[in-house]
């Protein structure tokens, strides 16, 4: 199994920034995707940010030219600098990561972590 821990999260005004960092441990495995996906009260699951195994990124257009997302293979893990953070950013975020394995893939979630951006 694999396990996801995210941490980063917290309250901040509009305009600020927050970090949000992701770390995967447990078996090994073989990257295909890392990312956050976030979660409004009363809203859908929405993809903001992701990174492939070859280094090539996707964002929300919501959040493109604020966020950056960024990876240590190494570890792995993976980062969401999130900066002109607005009211509409507050949303419970999650770490995902898709895996290769024989046969397609594998799909994990982390715990979620509490962004709220209010003054």
């Amino acid at each position: 199994q694999v396990q996801l821990v995210e941490s980063g999260g917290g309250l901040v005004q509009p305009g600020g920034s927050l970090r949000l960092s992701c770390a995967a441990s447990g078996r090994s495995f073989i990257m295909y995707a890392m990312g956050w996906y976030r979660q409004a009260p009363g809203k859908q699951r929405e993809l903001v940010a992701h990174i492939l195994v070859g280094g090539s990124t996707r964002y929300a257009d919501s959040v493109k030219g604020r966020f950056t997302i960024s990876r240590d293979n190494a570890k792995p893990t993976v980062f969401l600098q999130m900066n002109n953070l607005k009211p509409e950013d507050t949303a419970v975020y999650y770490c995902n990561l898709l895996t290769t394995v024989v046969g397609g893939r594998l799909e994990y979630w982390g715990q979620g972590t509490q962004v709220t951006v209010s003054s």
